[in-house]
């Protein structure tokens, strides 16, 4: 056997190692569900970050998620990219979630790396933007907001969210278009230019 196609951290790099990876998995392969556990879970949590902005809300529905690709990897029958399934099951148990859990969303201020260290003010110009962005968006209804994030943080398709979020190609163009449009009213005056 090619020993590309016997490591699965090497196939959780590409969509047809993916793919062959739910293939094991659905046969029982421990360590291939390791490495696609591995590749979406800190994928997971990022979209459901701005979806519920609970951490243990989070952590709770990316493992039912990959529980769910365990149990069910041998229904996945190819017709779409594994992330599109993954995430589709990840948006299900997500809305489930919420409309179960009744607690308001948390407004903490999220750790920032990476920022420049040596100029204050473009720290705290970042930092009050995010928050300037993360509150608008809290604003969206959640399925803009979540086909909002999905073209913006995971660069997906319109095609791909439509089967996240099981409506349309034109439903997720119009909640797009709307989001965008509440967005600019809501970040109006934000966006400074810098010296």
């Amino acid at each position: 056997m090619d020993s590309r196609t016997d490591d699965p951290a090497l196939l959780a790099r590409t969509a047809e190692g993916e793919a062959c990876l739910v293939g094991r998995i659905a046969a029982g392969d421990r360590r291939a569900f390791e490495a696609l556990y591995r590749a979406y879970f800190p994928r997971l949590g990022r979209f459901l970050q701005r979806m519920t902005r609970s951490s243990a809300l989070i952590e709770e529905i990316v493992n039912d998620t990959l529980l769910a690709v365990w149990r069910k990897a041998g229904t996945f029958d190819g017709s779409s990219k594994v992330s599109t399934w993954i995430f589709a099951i990840a948006y299900r148990r997500a809305c489930k979630a919420l409309q179960a859990f009744d607690e308001p969303v948390d407004a903490g201020i999220d750790e920032r790396e990476g920022v420049d260290a040596d100029r204050p003010d473009w720290q705290f110009e970042r930092l009050r933007l995010a928050h300037a962005v993360d509150a608008a968006l809290a604003q969206l209804p959640l399925a803009q907001r979540t086909a909002f994030q999905l073209t913006l943080y995971h660069d997906m398709s319109q095609a791909e969210i439509a089967d996240i979020m099981a409506c349309p190609v034109n439903t997720i163009k119009t909640r797009l278009f709307h989001a965008r449009k509440r967005l600019a009213l809501l970040l109006d005056g934000q966006l400074e230019e810098r010296p």
